[in-house]
């Protein structure tokens, strides 16, 4: 075994596959959103997800200041939408969304979306963790996952 450092510790983590989502949140009458792949289940009852933003990330006003949001599970064909929303500050266009009952942008041809309330923060090391209520769900059994391996797309 080695020290931890920043580089070794990055590195040893890019061996955990994961799945890929953008997170979308409204502010201000504008959309913003993350590529975040640091998203996981916290409870079946009641729907709890969580996810976490870097505390430098340029959208990071938006999400704190939200209420509600959406997680859509990206699917193979999004790699693109992935990398665009992996920039410091990409601007939203030319994607199509639906919007939800809470004016939230769900993003289209994802093999999930999760429509949810932010219900609590916490700020730990160089992120903020978000948990999140789900309230509306939407799945697409017929598109592939898009997934994250040793720092590339699978």
């Amino acid at each position: 075994m080695k020290k931890t450092n920043v580089k070794n510790f990055k590195k040893t983590l890019s061996k955990f596959t994961t799945g890929v989502t953008v997170v979308s949140v409204r502010h201000n009458n504008l959309t913003y959103c993350k590529t975040v792949n640091s998203f996981n289940s916290l409870s079946l009852s009641p729907p709890l997800v969580l996810f976490s933003l870097g505390k430098d990330s340029s959208s990071i006003r938006a999400f704190l200041n939200s209420k509600f949001l959406s997680i859509n599970i990206l699917s193979k064909e999004q790699k693109n939408l992935s990398n665009y929303f992996a920039k410091k500050t990409p601007k939203v266009k030319n994607i199509n969304f639906i919007k939800s009952k809470n004016n939230i942008d769900i993003i289209e041809g994802c093999i999930g979306n999760l429509e949810c309330k932010l219900i609590d923060k916490i700020k730990k090391g160089d992120h903020i963790i978000f948990i999140c209520k789900v309230i509306n769900v939407m799945n697409n059994d017929k598109l592939k996952p898009l997934s994250y391996f040793n720092s590339k797309y699978y």
